[in-house]
């Protein structure tokens, strides 16, 4: 039975989401869908970096979503200790997938990760490399877009249908909410021929603006519900 581990973090002096709405609407719409009795969903919240490998080796997921925020190519936006922010880079996180994604390790590696975070296709493109699909963000995405691509997205494979479905199915979403983003999640596939599905371009990181101010974070912009 595939098993869904939602990872989010919204660290102390990051912009506030609304996870716990997203989280609730995957949930909600899990539970409905044709298929719920093959599916079991897990999440860990204000997520620290060893919680990640903690929760990994706990549940053994094939799914794994993350919610949060993204710093571009310096990485994703965890919690340290303290609640504060801290940096995972796409290598680390690599790294880390790279032993739960194989075969010959665990007999249900994970297939799946999506990176529900803004400029997160960076660390996508490395997470890529060991999984077969990934789901990254080539650049801001609103609180709203991110809400119901994540809720298409699950409302698809709960109804039965593929990863490369759930993901058209999630950016059409967006764009039935009335939202622009449907073309900022990218689907990344290393073993398909055309590797990414959705990019209009290549996914390395966009050029990077002024260094923030240490300690500040870049936000998924808030948009009207």
């Amino acid at each position: 039975m595939p098993k869904i581990l939602i990872l989010a973090a919204n660290p102390k002096h990051t912009s506030r989401l609304r996870l716990d709405e997203e989280l609730r609407d995957i949930e909600a719409g899990l539970k409905r869908s044709q298929q719920r009795d093959q599916f079991t969903l897990t999440q860990r919240l204000a997520v620290r970096p060893r919680d990640i490998q903690r929760a990994m080796l706990e549940e053994t997921p094939q799914i794994v979503p993350f919610s949060g925020h993204g710093e571009e190519a310096e990485g994703l936006v965890f919690e340290d200790d303290i609640g504060q922010a801290k940096l995972v880079s796409g290598a680390a996180l690599a790294e880390l997938f790279e032993l739960f994604a194989d075969p010959a390790s665990n007999p249900d590696p994970v297939h799946c990760v999506v990176l529900n975070g803004c400029y997160s296709a960076v660390q996508a493109e490395a997470i890529a490399e060991h999984v077969p699909y990934v789901v990254g963000m080539t650049k801001a995405i609103g609180d709203r877009a991110a809400i119901e691509f994540a809720v298409g997205f699950y409302d698809a494979l709960g109804a039965g249908r593929p990863v490369e479905f759930a993901y058209k199915l999630g950016c059409a979403a967006i764009s039935m909410a009335g939202k622009p983003e449907s073309a900022t999640p990218v689907l990344i596939n290393k073993k398909s021929p055309s590797a990414a599905i959705g990019a209009s371009s290549s996914l390395s990181a966009p050029p990077s603006p002024s260094p923030p101010h240490p300690g500040t974070v870049k936000a998924r912009p808030l948009s009207p519900g």
